[in-house]
């Protein structure tokens, strides 16, 4: 599996491509980019405007082309950075009825454009076909998202506590999967978590361990598969090599196609083509 090309970050796409970048992952903040041609939308901010400013000049991105912010569910480390991002640049920000509640009126009267939409139901925004479908995870209303530009498919999954045959049919045959292995059971089991953390990141409405996402993979489709991301590492509780060892196993023993997103560094352009 081939990197995609790095190239042109500084400008637009000038062809109608899908691609994709990742600000940052983990439980510090994140933020997925998704391109095809003019159309921009992040995924998700849980960093401070400075930060998510500087992360974006980055990949070559200014805040201002920005099409629509998308939240996945009301959790800190994927919201905290929307409020002032969308208010400096009138970015409309879209989420689940639940989503909207779970944060509230102070902080959703604030947004300057708000735009619900059923985590059962596709749209679009401008030439990004959005599907978004619901997921097991201790928030109100949470989901997650495959994007498409008519002719190739993104598929993001995070912040999931277990895999259910809903998950499995949305993801399968995707281009590109954005998938968490947020830790390593045994890790977890004897990691510095308190014992009522422990219960509620390995739980069923927590995050997916390295053994059930490569569970996951092996049941998909992946014969169109260009890039495997694993994302929403635990720092303490995870490495890079357990994840590529677990997803390489189901991949032919390859562990090189398993690219990770990192809190800090996060993940260049990746384009599907």
């Amino acid at each position: 599996m081939a990197a995609g090309p790095l190239a042109n970050e500084g400008g637009r796409q000038q062809h109608g491509f899908l691609r994709f970048a990742l600000l940052g992952s983990g439980s510090r903040g994140n933020g997925l980019l998704v391109e095809c041609g003019p159309t921009a939308i992040l995924v998700d901010c849980g960093f401070s405007l400075k930060e998510t400013e500087r992360r974006l000049a980055r990949l070559g991105r200014e805040a201002c082309e920005l099409d629509a912010i998308l939240v996945t569910h009301e959790h800190g480390d994927h919201v905290d950075g929307i409020g002032p991002l969308a208010r400096k640049y009138d970015i409309p920000v879209w989420l689940t009825p639940g989503t909207h509640a779970a944060l509230g009126a102070p902080a959703t009267n604030r947004l300057p454009q708000c735009r619900l939409f059923a985590a059962h139901e596709d749209f679009s925004i401008d030439a990004i076909a959005v599907h978004p479908y619901t997921v097991p995870h201790d928030a109100r209303e949470p989901c997650q998202f495959v994007f498409s530009d008519g002719a190739r498919r993104l598929g993001l999954l995070t912040d999931v506590g277990h895999v259910t045959p809903h998950i499995e049919t949305r993801l399968s045959g995707c281009d590109a999967l954005i998938l968490e292995c947020n830790h390593d059971s045994d890790m977890l089991a004897e990691g510095p978590y308190s014992a009522s953390l422990k219960k509620r990141v390995g739980g069923p409405l927590g995050h997916l361990n390295n053994d059930a996402a490569a569970a996951l993979l092996a049941c998909l489709d992946t014969g169109r598969l260009q890039h495997i991301v694993a994302a929403h590492l635990s720092e303490k509780n995870n490495t890079p090599w357990l994840v590529q060892s677990a997803l390489g196993a189901v991949l032919g023993g390859t562990a090189q196609r398993v690219e990770i997103a990192s809190q800090e560094g996060g993940l260049a352009w990746r384009e599907l083509v």
